[in-house]
This record gives C-alpha cells, structure tokens and sequence, in this order.
C-alpha cells in the first residue's frame, strides 16, 4: 500500500530557541539553515556581528550587505537575537 512520506526533519541547530534562530550565537553552519542564506551571507552575518556587535533586533539584519527588506520578510518568523 501506498503511504505518503514523512516530512524530512532537518537536526536542529543548538543556536535555536522555540524554533527560531538565534543569529546573536548561530554559527555560520547554523546560519545557513535558514532560507536564502547560503555560505557567503552567513560568513557576512557573522563578520557583521564581529565587527559591529550584536543584532539588537532581528531587523537589524538589513545592515549586513545582501540582506534588504525582502529577505528580512522571508526570516523574519524564523529568527531572534535572543532578546
């Protein structure tokens, strides 16, 4: 008999708190779990963090070069900086 298939479940990343991404502590491998963010954008999130400090909220992500307003509305359920 035919059964659909189960949804594939991706591991979740230690930086996730109630499903979302914390993009304070995601590492760049964690980043790039999230939609859009590919290795170069999570190496940008994370040097934007060293240089500028910490997001203060999720819409400061718009700072780092190629993330604008689009990409903010696609993450914005799926991250937090914590707090």
């Amino acid at each position: 008999s035919a059964r659909e298939a189960e949804p594939i479940s991706l591991p979740t990343p230690s930086a996730r708190a109630g499903g979302r991404v914390n993009i304070n502590t995601a590492s760049a491998q964690e980043l790039e779990t999230l939609p859009g963010i590919g290795p170069s954008l999570a190496a940008a999130i994370v040097a934007f963090r060293v240089a500028n400090g910490p997001f203060r909220i999720p819409e400061d992500i718009t700072g780092v070069k190629g993330i604008g307003e689009g990409a903010l509305e696609e993450l914005n359920d799926l991250i937090t900086t914590g707090g």
